[in-house]
């Protein structure tokens, strides 16, 4: 198959995952400032969230259930948390409909944990739709990712750099200037958890894996199964791990917070230790200063 039908392939793929079944109800389809907000709900009480008509789901929720992680990268994402595996300040950048700030704050109930979203209607759909509750410990905040990061004074142990427009990670949110913004906002032995599109889908890929590496003192990149999102593991000291240590990190993670499932079997799937810059990348810059506000 040539490269042009695979791609078209995939996208159709994508479009059928992506768009409601007929046994969806819409429960909200409203323009905001940044997208078209839609939410649906099937039969069964799971709710979708999507930014276009036809979009990629960005969320997909059981109300007052947090252990609901239906989208495999959620899962994936969690792995990242052997490498800090006693986070006591976590931040979410990208809220969308709250899986992973409300699975983290049931699993972590002493964390304090941030989320931020620019999108001050995602954070009302977030709450009235997807049964996002802030509490003491719980915090949503309006703002651009950037700039929150940029004013960070206590560091935290976990950043999920979570955060997606209509069909991509936003510009500003993928440079190395960002990148080295959230390593100063991150203790020596934090890790940085970044969700990007792979290869097939993303033509920045290799320029985003690139961009990581010269942030980042060492870089862990972990395939998703069923999806082609990768999670970037940035790590702001070199620890050299084989798959079989980070799983079984990941395993005495899971165990010690009452997972629920098998985390250190994600890392079967395929992980890479991602010491080689690949030359068919480049380091994204800010095209022009980004001015601090």
């Amino acid at each position: 198959m040539s490269r042009r039908r695979f791609v078209s392939a995939l996208l159709f793929v994508c479009c059928v995952l992506a768009a409601p079944s007929r046994a969806e109800t819409v429960l909200y389809d409203k323009p905001s400032a940044y997208s078209t907000i839609i939410v649906t709900e099937d039969a069964s009480g799971v709710r979708t969230l999507r930014f276009e008509k036809n979009g990629a789901r960005q969320s997909v929720v059981r109300p007052g259930d947090p252990d609901y992680l239906a989208l495999p990268y959620t899962k994936a994402a969690l792995v990242g948390l052997a490498l800090s595996p006693q986070p006591r300040r976590i931040l979410v950048v990208g809220l969308g409909g709250g899986t992973l700030p409300m699975f983290l704050h049931k699993h972590y109930p002493q964390a304090t944990i941030d989320a931020v979203d620019i999108d001050p209607d995602v954070v009302s759909v977030a709450k009235k739709f997807f049964g996002f509750r802030e509490d003491d410990l719980l915090r949503a905040h309006v703002g651009d990712g950037r700039r929150f990061v940029e004013r960070v004074r206590e560091p935290y142990d976990v950043v999920f750099l979570d955060a997606f427009g209509l069909d991509s990670v936003p510009p500003h949110l993928a440079t190395q200037e960002f990148l080295l913004a959230v390593k100063r906002a991150i203790k020596p032995s934090g890790v940085v958890i970044g969700n990007v599109w792979g290869r097939h889908s993303s033509p920045l890929y290799d320029s985003m894996v690139r961009t990581y590496q010269a942030a980042f003192d060492d870089l862990y990149v972990l395939e998703v199964q069923g999806a082609d999102n990768k999670l970037l593991f940035g790590l702001p000291r070199r620890q050299p791990l084989t798959p079989a240590e980070l799983e079984a990190l990941a395993d005495k993670v899971a165990t010690a917070n009452g997972f629920g499932f098998d985390l250190g079997a994600l890392v079967q799937f395929g992980l890479e230790h991602a010491r080689e810059k690949n030359p068919a990348g480049r380091v994204l810059r800010d095209k022009v200063p980004v001015p601090s506000r």
